[in-house]
């Protein structure tokens, strides 16, 4: 222990099963809870949807939220939720001094656009022309301003005043994991004292399913735990709308502030493998081992998408070293960029909670009778 450690002194969370780091204990600590869904509106794909977020709570002005597509009200929202929750919000010091580090993805499609293009391509062949029309006339210019992945960061800067360095990071899931591995990074070499990192998704808009699926990930038809899910049934991934963001600080700054953190954050390690043959697993293996340094916790929380090489290469190395998993997915969809600091999120919950969860899916994920001390949060892209 010393004074450069990284702790975790403030959590804001939104998924389906609600708002907040009190909602979401309580839903996943109840044996009962199950996952909220929506199949209908775009079928045959199922979606985990927003809860319903009064926008207001963290961004005050009509004006700001206007401006914001919805991914980037998820965010700001959330970021605000955390500062609240780490006693920073509304501290004009040490909001101008606080650094950001966010995860994002390319914003939003205008659809309706898309659409026309489409429908007009059909009686035309001159699609250069065509093309060229539909984007000189019919697309708006602010639309490519909001598509601007630095956008969220900017937002929370003008909401909140944290106004220290930025950074984004994109590439999908691995986006997240990089957010935090450099936030932790800089904490520890001492060039930050505090730090705002996090990520937000929203799945519930068409050209948000349309990457995956031209991928071939997306399950199709009913909906199953992500342990469970069927190569005749699809790709393994459903897709949830969320956000997850954390402050972190050094414990030197935690304790002059008088704050008691969640938890403290070990060593954050990322890489890339290929998912052919044996050689995800073997480095997956290694990359647990070298996280957990001989002393192996007995509950992972686990940003498996369902995707079906990385999860089934996942759950045979946690299965190999006795850790319990707890697929995050099941409960709350993958929630891709925020995927990996929604987990570290649950993962320090149950450290200051002193609790391991319930199995999600009881079928695939064996009980932990012991007082969590330590817990693996894990995400594959």
């Amino acid at each position: 222990m010393n004074q450069t450690d990284v702790v975790i002194t403030g959590i804001g969370l939104v998924s389906s099963l609600g708002i907040g780091v009190d909602a979401h204990w309580k839903a996943l600590t109840q044996a009962a809870t199950a996952p909220v869904l929506d199949g209908d509106r775009f079928s045959p794909y199922v979606v985990h949807p927003l809860p319903e977020i009064d926008w207001g709570a963290q961004i005050p002005k009509r004006g700001d939220q206007r401006q914001m597509e919805t991914w980037q009200r998820l965010g700001t929202y959330t970021a605000g939720l955390a500062l609240d929750d780490a006693g920073i919000k509304g501290d004009e010091t040490l909001c101008a001094s606080m650094d950001m580090v966010v995860a994002a993805g390319g914003g939003e499609r205008d659809v309706t656009v898309d659409q026309a293009i489409l429908d007009a391509s059909l009686s035309r062949d001159d699609h250069d022309v065509l093309l060229n029309e539909k984007l000189t006339t019919e697309l708006r210019p602010t639309l490519f301003l909001a598509q601007l992945s630095n956008l969220l960061a900017g937002n929370i800067s003008i909401v909140h005043k944290v106004t220290g360095s930025s950074r984004t990071f994109m590439g999908e899931d691995g986006a997240g994991v990089s957010a935090i591995e450099t936030a932790a990074a800089r904490i520890r070499a001492g060039q930050s004292s505090h730090i705002l990192v996090g990520a937000a998704f929203q799945t519930e808009h068409p050209d948000m399913l349309l990457a995956y699926e031209l991928g071939g990930y997306l399950q199709r038809g009913a909906w199953s735990p992500v342990w469970q899910r069927r190569k005749e049934d699809g790709g393994g991934v459903v897709t949830g709308s969320g956000a997850a963001f954390l402050v972190l600080e050094s414990r030197e700054h935690a304790q002059k502030r008088g704050r008691t953190p969640y938890a403290a954050m070990g060593p954050v390690l990322s890489g890339r493998a290929p998912r052919t043959g044996s050689r995800l697993r073997k480095a997956l293996a290694e990359m647990i081992d070298g996280v957990c340094n001989d002393d192996t916790p007995a509950m992972a929380l686990s940003g498996a998408s369902g995707a079906h090489a990385a999860t089934d290469s996942e759950k045979a190395v946690l299965d190999e070293r006795g850790i319990a998993p707890r697929g995050v997915s099941t409960m709350t969809g993958h929630l891709k960029e925020a995927q990996f600091p929604f987990a570290a999120a649950l993962a320090a919950l149950a450290i200051r909670n002193a609790e391991p969860y319930p199995p999600f899916d009881p079928q695939y994920e064996p009980m932990c009778r012991t007082t969590p001390t330590a817990v693996l949060a894990s995400s594959i892209g």
